[in-house]
């Protein structure tokens, strides 16, 4: 059936089902010739069976009728206007009222939609497979089983832990499965911060032509570079995680990154003895005090707006730079190439602040002098022979680690 037409009616006294159906039959009788009787159109199958439901109150009846319909718009219009015709059932009076012509396929075409939404919707979730994570977990898988226990204390390790003359340290069993899925397979974890260095691992640093202790980029990172240094193990080199990351969960680029970055011990070391503490001043503002070794008794307050701060967080990864004039007010995001062209054709005086996304030069500085800039802060820092005195030189680490 394609149709229901839905009729209300009132009749003024008791009647019965019976009695209501047998009205619509007699009263539209011949009404439109045999063409459109109604007995007809039930056996021919173009209307379906007449329901009705009385709902007695009183005196009288109250109801609703139901007749299924095959017939095409206007002869099913046709149709309920003949049943609105009948005006009596039994020996009383009664109304015939349409309520609605109810699209049949209309409603069930929306129950299949709203169904196959629901269906898609499930699918999706569960049962689409996404390539990168199915390539993730068969290497995940693959990368767990390469992993070695190492020494009496059972270190987790890569399988080439002994035999590469390059070792790399870090922290846990995780970041070890996490530089296996990019190949690195010459990797040692000392447990965490609190964990005991064994003396194995000593021994195995001493035999090693060079080895990297490959940090997190927070305060945890540096305490692991502490401990390893508290029970003389032999350290080269320094590669640290991008400000608030962790190795366990770097990328292959960014991993491939830190490490091109690293830097010796002794110069990691020194950018250390260069200490950033950030204070809440009383007018809600961030201050980064910078003491230079070499006047300790001379303080240079740089105030960065907290909001700064939140800006700069953002730049590690980007390749991206941002210069400021006074008051911190933003003059120009840059790529970090264009950083030089762009200061050599400023005003000077008018940029005071550069902090990017790379490494800071012995050009860069130079320039900045020149200019009159008052603050550079980059992710690191590559053969500085010369620091101006009127520039202050920071790193993400500086800014970032407490």
């Amino acid at each position: 059936m394609k149709y229901n037409i839905k009729l209300k009616f009132q009749v003024d006294g008791i009647v019965e089902k019976t009695d209501v159906i047998g009205a619509i039959f007699g009263q539209t009788e011949n009404l439109f010739g045999d063409e459109f009787d109604l007995r007809e159109l039930q056996d021919k199958g173009r209307l379906g069976r007449i329901t009705v439901e009385i709902y007695p109150k009183g005196n009288r009846a109250d109801g609703e009728v139901i007749i299924p319909s095959n017939l095409d718009r206007i002869e099913t219009a046709l149709i309920a206007s003949m049943v609105e015709s009948v005006e009596k059932v039994g020996p009383y009076n009664s109304k015939f009222e349409l309520v609605e012509v109810e699209d049949i396929r209309a409603e069930k075409l929306k129950k299949i939609i709203d169904r196959a939404k629901d269906i898609l919707t499930v699918w999706n979730k569960e049962k689409n497979l996404d390539i990168k994570e199915v390539l993730n977990e068969i290497s995940s898988a693959v990368k767990v089983g390469e992993i070695i226990e190492f020494g009496p204390d059972r270190l987790p390790a890569g399988p080439d832990v002994e035999k590469d003359p390059t070792l790399i340290i870090v922290e846990g069993r995780a970041d070890i499965i996490n530089l296996l899925r990019y190949g690195y397979r010459n990797t040692v974890a000392v447990g965490g911060a609190n964990s005991k260095i064994p003396d194995s691992l000593i021994s195995l640093s001493k035999n090693k032509k060079v080895v990297i202790a490959f940090v997190d980029g927070d305060h945890g990172g540096d305490l692991i570079l502490k401990e390893l240094q508290g029970h003389n193990v032999k350290i080269d080199y320094v590669a640290r995680a991008p400000v608030g990351r962790e190795v366990e969960e770097l990328t292959g680029k960014e991993i491939a990154k830190a490490l091109s970055n690293m830097v010796p011990l002794q110069q990691y070391l020194k950018r250390q003895e260069m200490p950033v503490q950030l204070a809440e001043s009383s007018q809600g503002v961030v201050q980064a005090v910078v003491q230079e070794t070499e006047q300790k008794k001379t303080e240079v307050p740089i105030v960065i707006p907290p909001q700064i701060l939140e800006e700069i967080k953002k730049l590690p990864g980007t390749l991206e730079g941002v210069m400021y004039g006074n008051n911190w007010e933003q003059i120009e995001k840059v790529q970090v190439r264009d950083i030089i062209p762009k200061l050599e054709t400023a005003e000077d005086g008018k940029v005071l602040y550069i902090v990017f996304d790379g490494v800071i030069t012995q050009r860069l500085l130079d320039l900045a002098s020149e200019k009159n800039v008052k603050l550079i802060a980059g992710a690191r820092i590559g053969g500085v022979n010369k620091r101006p005195k009127n520039v202050t030189l920071l790193t993400f680490s500086d800014l970032f680690t407490s």
